[in-house]
């Protein structure tokens, strides 16, 4: 997905240090990080997608669409995939998320792969849950730009949980949210 407000956590439960090779995140739990983290998303849900068009750009024009998502645990609860259906210009699109918990680091990695690309993400997101909001980080690469990827999950509304996706350019100072899911419960 490459796949939201940052900024505005209570607890600070993400650090960007320097290496001289490469930027290094020190992500640290939660304090009530667990396997159980994402067992609000199973299921099936219907979801609108909102999605700029163009990503780090200035755009202000966001695309549409509607899509489902079909959530599972796996893994005796230590794991769960998703599967996340919709139409790309009439043609079905697929993609799906792989979440794995590790019990001792208590974090979550997140791994993405869709029917565009046919690779995983190499880079998986990881973080956790405090008080209904999950926060997941990663360093990429976008159009030859080095950027700082969140995946946020806001789980205070259990029937109606939202998904949300920013880059940052400067390592976390500023982020551009470019895609947001509203989910609703089918089964």
């Amino acid at each position: 997905m490459l796949s939201a407000n940052a900024q505005n956590s209570k607890t600070k439960t993400m650090e960007l240090t320097q290496n001289k090779q490469a930027k290094i995140l020190d992500i640290k739990p939660s304090t009530t990080s667990s396997e159980n983290d994402f067992d609000f998303l199973q299921g099936k849900w219907k979801v609108h997608n909102r999605k700029l068009k163009s990503r780090l750009t200035n755009s202000n024009e966001w695309t549409e669409f509607e899509a489902e998502l079909h959530m599972k645990k796996t893994l005796n609860g230590f794991g769960n995939l998703e599967n996340f259906y919709t139409n790309n210009n009439g043609e079905p699109y697929e993609g799906m998320a792989i979440r794995l918990f590790n019990k001792v680091s208590k974090l979550w990695k997140i791994y993405w792969i869709d029917s565009n690309g046919t690779t995983m993400d190499e880079k998986p997101v990881t973080g956790s849950f405090e008080n209904g909001l999950g926060k997941f980080y990663t360093n990429d690469i976008f159009n030859e730009k080095e950027i700082l990827v969140v995946y946020q999950w806001d789980a205070t509304n259990l029937e109606h949980p939202k998904w949300s996706q920013a880059f940052s350019t400067d390592n976390g100072k500023t982020w551009e949210w470019n895609w947001k899911m509203e989910l609703s419960r089918i089964e």
